[in-house]
Parts: structure tokens; sequence; C-alpha cells
């Protein structure tokens, strides 16, 4: 990543709450977001509660969005495949498109930020969620389905890197807290798409196109939160010329125009490229991520291989994700409250190796105890954005870590679908593809172990010099 001066977000310091009764209770239930208070020409208090829960509730509706495309299709990749006359290698090329696209497009989103403000980016990204579900399913052949694919994936991206980004900058004494909350939604849409998408597409007439295109509405919905934080930020609370106005310096970022003139300042002498730390967590997501997106595009056919009817597998995949529902809440607590998260690295890193032993073994008579397995594993995603928002001390260098580590993860991740594929249509059998998942996952626990020390970039950069 660039040496260059990257923008700085801002940490919210509470303000003293306004003097209207009862908005003291308000502000200590909303969090630090909600105690900012307005500057003379802003709306008032009234605004800043609102805004805090129509944030909360676009964090939620975005996250619901960020692996619906995936799982999806993952659900209906037989179908898919025939209907495209796809072979074993082309298909894993298709499920190797998430990855490639989260990081190259999850470079830019700093920049991106930068530019337009995070809230702006992440409307523009539930946009093309929107649009790339709705236009893949039904554009001619294997190109049209990839491209359309890689516009969804591209407001994925972007929106993966700002979501710790947001989080830190507007609930930065509940990190663990906020990033429990998107991450629990992150597993319920990615539950909630594998398990519904086989049934639903049955009860729509049984075209996998439409099944795969009905989940362009739940994009949609995730688009009205962030179109009104945007419009709020941009018409109601202008920025004062002040630099000792907080209520501008921390909504600055949220719209473009001049706010962001607020939010620029440089943090010299972090080299993330020279940071151990950095580079463990990019490793660390990148092999979670290898994990993730085999398992969500080739976990049901491996299932229905063993012999699981269609629905039962997509059922199986559910109950993957799901887990992900309850613990991605309680993990980034958990998490946040040690000093070091390598304890929490190796016991998930246990549950993925007892399920890949026992997908080897016996696929079909163990299938519910290995998917339950599978789903405590996947949990190390909110572990990692946990470790982002902690291993950096100000809201500038989570910008920087979170797209280093997302991105370079994200590279890292590339080959793994596309090996499986590749493995699939050689073999003609998942035997090989799962001590592949086996073998990706002992990497993974040793960059988690270095990447939960308690240090922070900072630290290293301090260090160094």
């Amino acid at each position: 990543m660039s040496d260059e001066p990257q923008t700085q977000i801002q940490q919210i310091q509470p303000s003293p709450p306004p003097q209207t009764p009862g908005s003291p209770a308000l502000t200590k239930s909303l969090g630090p977001a909600a105690s900012v208070t307005a500057s003379a020409d802003s709306p008032g208090p009234r605004t800043g509660v609102w805004f805090t829960r129509l944030l909360v509730a676009g964090l939620v509706l975005a996250a619901l969005n960020l692996r619906p495309a995936i799982t999806s299709l993952g659900a209906l990749l037989e179908e898919v495949r025939d209907g495209l006359h796809m072979s074993g290698s082309v298909a894993g090329v298709l499920t190797s498109v998430p990855p490639f696209c989260f990081a190259v497009f999850g470079f830019a989103a700093p920049r991106l930020a930068r530019r337009f403000g995070p809230g702006a980016v992440v409307c523009a990204g539930m946009v093309a969620i929107t649009a790339g579900l709705l236009i893949r399913p039904f554009a001619g052949g294997t190109a049209g389905f990839l491209a359309a694919s890689a516009v969804a994936l591209m407001g994925i991206a972007v929106s993966n890197v700002l979501m710790p980004v947001i989080v830190k900058r507007y609930f930065p004494d509940r990190v663990g807290t906020m990033t429990g909350l998107y991450s629990m939604a992150l597993a319920l849409g990615t539950a909630l798409a594998a398990a519904v998408t086989v049934p639903m597409t049955e009860a729509l007439g049984g075209s996998w196109r439409t099944g795969l295109g009905v989940w362009a509405v739940l994009a949609a919905s995730a688009v009205v939160p962030w179109l009104g934080l945007v419009r709020e930020r941009g018409t109601s609370a202008p920025p004062s010329s002040s630099p000792s106005s907080s209520s501008s310096r921390s909504h600055a970022a949220m719209v473009p125009g001049p706010a962001q003139a607020s939010v620029s300042a440089s943090t010299p002498g972090l080299r993330l490229g020279r940071s151990r730390t950095a580079w463990a967590l990019a490793c660390f997501f990148g092999l979670q991520a290898t994990g993730a997106y085999i398992t969500m595009g080739w976990m049901p056919q491996i299932f229905r291989d063993a012999g699981i009817s269609a629905g039962t597998a997509g059922l199986l995949l559910a109950v993957i994700m799901v887990m992900g529902v309850p613990l991605a809440f309680v993990i980034p607590r958990t998490a946040a409250r040690m000093r070091n998260q390598g304890p929490i690295v190796i016991a998930l890193g246990l549950c993925g190796l007892s399920a890949y032993a026992g997908l080897y073994l016996a696929p079909a008579e163990g299938a519910w105890v290995w998917a339950v397995l599978l789903g405590i594993s996947n949990c190390s995603f909110p572990l990692a954005l946990t470790m982002i928002g902690m291993r950096s001390r100000t809201g500038a260098g989570v910008v920087r870590l979170s797209a280093f580590a997302q991105s370079t993860g994200y590279l890292i991740s590339i080959p793994g679908p596309l090996l499986v594929g590749v493995l699939y249509q050689h073999t003609g059998g998942p035997g090989l593809p799962i001590a592949l998942m086996a073998t990706f996952l002992l990497p993974q626990m040793v960059a988690g172990i270095v990447a939960g020390r308690d240090r922070t970039i900072e630290d290293e950069a301090r260090m160094r010099d």
C-alpha cells in the first residue's frame, strides 16, 4: 500500500448533552454518536438522535446485504452451471470472483471515502449491489453473468472496508458492540440466503434466474436509510468555519462537498507494508476468507455429492452461516475485553479442523454436526474485524489498516476457490478439496496468534523509529 499520507478520520469526543428534558438519557442509551451537540447553524439535538438511529439501521441493513449475492449462488451453483454450460474450472473462477473484486475495489475505498465521504460511498455500494443482483440472472451467457456479479461485488467490497471505519468513527467507545451488531446482521443475511434460496426458487416457478434475482429487493431496501443519511448530513448540518465545532468535524466525512475539508490530516510513519501486525492481520483475514468463500461456493455441492438433497444441502449451509448470528455478537465483545485474542483464534481453528476431518470420513452421517463446527470456525471473520479496530489508536489508522488487511487478505484468498474447482474437475470428488481446506487452517491459526498480540501499528512505527 502507498506510503503517502492518508486521510485521518477523527474520533468523536462526546460533548455536554443539550439542555432539553430527557435528552441525557437518550444520549447515554444511543452512544457517543448521539452525544455530539449541534453547531449554531445545525438543526439541534433531535437531529443527532435521529441520525444515530438511522445510522444503526443503515449499518444493519447494509450488513444484511454483504453476502446474499454469494451464498444464494452457492445454493444454486449446480443449476447455474448447467444453465450457463460451465465446466468445473469456470465455476471455480466464478467462486473466485468475490475475493478478487473485494481486493481490487477494497484498495479504492479509502480514496473514495476521502473524496465523497464514507456514507456516500456505502450508499453507492448499496445501489451497485441492487443493480448487479437485478441484472446478473438475465444477462446472457457466462461473461454477462460474471460482469453483473462484479458490479454487485464492487458495492460489497467498498462497504466491507468502510464498515469498521464508520463504527470506529461514530461509536469509538463501543467498537466491540457495534462490530458485533453488524457482524450478526451479516451472518443473518448470509444464512437467510443459503436457507431460503432453493425453496423460494421452487415457489417462484423453479427458475434459478428468478431465485437469484429476487435478492435485489433486499438490497434495494438498504439504499433507503443511506440516502437519508447522506441527505441529512448534506442539508441539515453544514460544516462550521470554526475549528472547534465538534459536530461539523464529526459528520464531515459522511457526505461530499465542503465537509471534506475538515477531515484531512496526515499519518506520518505508518508504513503498513513494514508492519508485522498489519501483515499478520492481512494473512489471517485472507486465509479465513479463503475458507469462507470455499464454504459458501462449494459446501452445498460437497453435501450433495455425499447423497444429500439440494434443499437439505442449502439448509446445512444455512446452519453453517446462522451459527455466526449469536457468535458474531458474542465474539467481538469478548475479544475487545481481552489483551490477547490468540486463544480465540486457536479455539475457532480447532473447530474447523474437526469439521473437515468429519466431512472427509463421514460427510453424510454427521453432516449436521460438521455444519455446526464449520459455523463456529467461520466466526474468524468478526474476530478479524474486531482486531482491525483494536490494532490502531486512531481513526486514520483504522482506515488504512482496514483497507490494507482486507484488500491484501482478499488477494491472498483468490486462488483457494479456483483450486477447489480445478480439483473437483480432475478428481471428481470432494476428498482433495476438503484436505486443502483443512490445510489452509494451519497458517491461519499462526497468523491469528501473531495478529492477536496486544500492540498497535502506531507502536510498531515508533519502535522502528
